[in-house]
Parts: structure tokens; sequence; C-alpha cells
């Protein structure tokens, strides 16, 4: 249990880099005073353009990565059957320091961008299953929070699949833990979007242009 906390707050040091409010401030706005008041890609892209959300995303990313990294790094040697799961630890640690830095009086973001941190680290299946399944969604709809959703659905499916098809080298015991853990962060993924899926439900939802000027 110990290593797993320190996992968790390894992650979370890693997650308290927000880097849309960081950037933000570097350009004299506090980015959770525009648009959605999210700390994160999407409202960045709105707000400030394609080179702030790009920036954002990959900073954001960036963070859960290198937490990851870190864990294995500091555990590999200890705990070398368990690190698909302390590597999740890491990741949802980031998730919840992305999504509640203390320092800023816990509004961050949503986690998506540092999810995706978490899924690459994971093994390029997983990475290329959540490209098309984001990019492919977002492309067609244009709406976000549709491919965000979808992205953490396949993700955990595709981590009981796997799992289940032995590709974490782990017991039952510790595979059911690292579900459970990644249902977590599904849940917590669609709790931090539940304004955004009433929108969808009603058709409302605003859309975003990846690639194009994004109405105000």
């Amino acid at each position: 249990m110990t290593v797993r906390i320190a996992c968790l707050c390894i992650g979370y040091a890693f997650g308290l880099i927000q880097t849309s409010y960081i950037y933000g401030r570097m350009h004299g706005i506090d980015i959770r005073q525009y648009g959605s008041g999210n700390a994160g890609t999407t409202n960045m892209l709105r707000t400030m353009g394609t080179k702030a959300g790009i920036i954002t995303f990959f900073f954001d990313f960036l963070k859960c990565f290198l937490a990851v990294m870190a864990v294995r790094l500091l555990f590999g040697g200890r705990y070398p059957d368990l690190l698909p799961l302390l590597s999740v630890y890491a990741g949802a640690g980031a998730v919840l320091g992305h999504n509640y830095p203390f320092y800023l009086k816990f509004r961050g973001g949503k986690g998506i961008a540092a999810s995706a941190g978490l899924i690459v680290s994971l093994g390029w299946q997983m990475a290329v299953l959540a490209i098309v399944t984001f990019f492919g969604t977002t492309l067609l709809t244009h709406l976000v929070s549709l491919g965000s959703l979808l992205l953490y659905t396949g993700f955990l499916i595709e981590v009981i699949v796997f799992g289940q098809m032995g590709r974490f080298g782990m017991d039952p015991a510790h595979l059911y833990e690292m579900y459970a853990v990644v249902t977590a962060l599904t849940a917590l993924a669609f709790w931090k979007h539940r304004g955004n899926l009433k929108r969808l439900i009603r058709g409302e939802e605003r859309k975003t242009y990846l690639f194009k000027k994004n109405r105000s």
C-alpha cells in the first residue's frame, strides 16, 4: 500500500504543473476566467488559439508520461511484476493533480490530455487505438467532449481486454485492482464532463474545429 500512495503522490506532484494557467498568466490572463472556465486544452484552443492549445496539450500529456517514467525508474527494480499497476497509480495521481491543484483552490482541468500520457505509457497498441478513437470522433463530429468520453470508454475496455489476454503479466488480484483504478478514472472523466453530457444529450454542445478558427 505504501508504494501505491508514493506513486499517487509522485503523479500528483507532476500534475500540479498547470500548463494552461501558466501560459495564460504569461500572456496576462487567468484562463479560468474565460470561455468555459476550464484550465485545459480545449478552452485554451478556443480562447487563445491553436498554438496555445497545442502547447497546453503537449505539456499536460508530458507531465503524466514523465510521472509514469519516474515511477518506473524508482520502483521498477523492486516491483518489476507490478509496473503496469504502479504506472496506473502514477497516472491517476497526475490526473488528480491536474484536475484538483491545491494551490489554485482545486480548480484545474478535466484530465484528458494528462490521461493521454498514461495511455501512451502503457503501450503503442493502446496509443494507436486512442488516437483513432479521439481524432476520428472529433474530426467527424467536431465535439471534443464526445471524443474525450469515447477515448476513456475505449481505454477502460482496452485495459480489461489486454489484461485478460495476459499483456500486463500480473496475477488476477493485481489485474482487478488495475481495472478498479481505471474504472475510477473513467468515472471521474464522466463526472468532470457532466455538463458536456447534458448538452450533448440536448444537442447543444459547442463544436470545436481543430484546424480552423473557432467562433467565440
